[in-house]
């Protein structure tokens, strides 16, 4: 067990030291950090603080009514008519002015006049504000509190274990963000799972290893090394987005209807560790039965397409995430992880799924790695030469 230790250290290791470790995982935070930095500074650039001004011919606006206190509400300028509001618009003193018709609200056709530059949005946000709370002045305060909010549609499902709402719509997207991390550390690493084992058989490194490890000891360590490795990767990319989150929400409003998904984060905890078991095993055994690593990669990247086969039907994803056809992927081995993340926001999956479908990846991931192992020591006795399918079905079948 000690041996097997070492091997996890080793892979380890050696892979957070190579360069392009080092430079994919700080590459994509960097990334995300400039896409949040764009945003930021568009929502700065593009936020006009100067006040807007208002005529009233409807008599609508009080100026001692004002709506709750919010930063985000432009000051509000009141005009007796459009000549005077033109001449501050023309000196610069407002960005923007509406003129609010006698009959409003019969009548909602609100002007609005600028120079060059049309206002954002927030400055309409503003006037709707004031319009608000000058409309129900008159009524109580919860009946003020209700309108002025407005509703909140929540779609729910039957069973009550899936909500969606204006306060957590852009959640629905976390899934398939999740379902990236997976596709981009997980196939990655497996590449050079190839690699490594093809190399060492390849130099005959292997057999001066096998002496004092057993083969399962050995591909076990080194697939759980890189494991280590991946969950690392992910965890500093994880790490960066909350960050970029929490100081980017402060600037843009998308970002402020983002929770944590603490169940989604549970699901993946649960499905990565034995969809990269399983992910390592298949290279692994490729890695085994093949003499050159070209042809390795070459099969690894057709096996990985059974991987990324739900992402071939994201459509179908938001169409029917309970479909037959996504039902079947969910139980599916090599599909369950990335179909059960992206089903994940978009329906309630059944329990009866998500258990089978766990209990299926978990024991196809334990079979596949237990193989992997038998045709490797099989591959180490076929020196120079290719496994055929009947030499693996034999390796499998033989007898410990």
């Amino acid at each position: 067990m000690h041996n097997f230790w070492l091997i996890v250290r080793h892979e380890y290791r050696k892979m957070t030291g190579t360069r392009s470790f080092k430079a994919t995982t700080a590459g994509v935070p960097i990334l995300i950090l400039v896409i949040i930095g764009i945003g930021v500074l568009a929502g700065l650039m593009g936020r006009n603080t100067q006040p807007i001004g208002y005529v009233d011919h409807a008599g609508i606006l009080a100026p001692d009514v004002a709506p709750p206190a919010n930063d985000n509400l432009l000051e509000i300028i009141a005009f007796p008519d459009a000549a005077a509001a033109e001449i501050a618009l023309a000196q610069g003193e407002i960005q923007a002015f509406y003129v609010i018709p006698a009959d409003f609200p019969q009548d909602r056709q609100i002007a609005l006049y600028y120079w060059e530059d049309s206002p954002g949005g927030n400055a309409m946000r503003t006037l709707n504000a004031y319009l608000r709370a000058n409309l129900v002045a008159g009524m109580s305060a919860e009946v003020q509190t209700r309108l002025i909010e407005g509703a909140d549609v929540a779609v729910r499902s039957v069973d009550g274990s899936r909500e969606l709402s204006s306060a957590n719509a852009a959640n629905i997207f976390l899934p398939f963000v999740a379902a990236f991390l997976f596709i981009f550390a997980v196939i990655s690493s497996a590449g050079y799972l190839i690699q490594v084992v093809a190399d060492e058989k390849e130099n005959r490194t292997m057999e001066i290893m096998i002496t004092s490890i057993s083969p399962l000891e050995l591909i076990g360590g080194k697939a759980l090394g890189l494991m280590a490795v991946s969950l690392t990767q992910i965890g500093i990319w994880v790490l960066t987005v909350v960050v970029a989150v929490v100081v980017g929400a402060n600037y843009i409003e998308f970002l402020q209807t983002i929770t944590i998904p603490w169940s989604l984060l549970l699901v993946v905890i649960l499905y990565f560790l034995p969809a990269y078991a399983l992910v390592a095993g298949l290279m692994t055994a490729i890695g085994g039965a093949v003499t050159e690593v070209t042809q390795g990669q070459q099969i690894g990247g057709i096996l990985n397409l059974l991987f990324l086969f739900p992402l071939f039907l994201a459509v179908l994803f938001f169409s029917d995430p309970n479909s037959p056809i996504v039902v079947a992927m969910t139980l599916f081995p090599t599909t369950s992880f990335l179909t059960v993340t992206m089903r994940w926001g978009l329906t309630s999956i059944p329990l009866w799924q998500l258990v089978l479908s766990w209990l299926i990846l978990t024991g196809t991931a334990v079979f596949t790695v237990w193989a992997a192992a038998r045709i490797f020591r099989a591959g180490m006795l076929h020196y120079g030469q290719p496994l055929s399918l009947k030499a693996t079905l034999a390796a499998l079948s033989r007898s410990a």
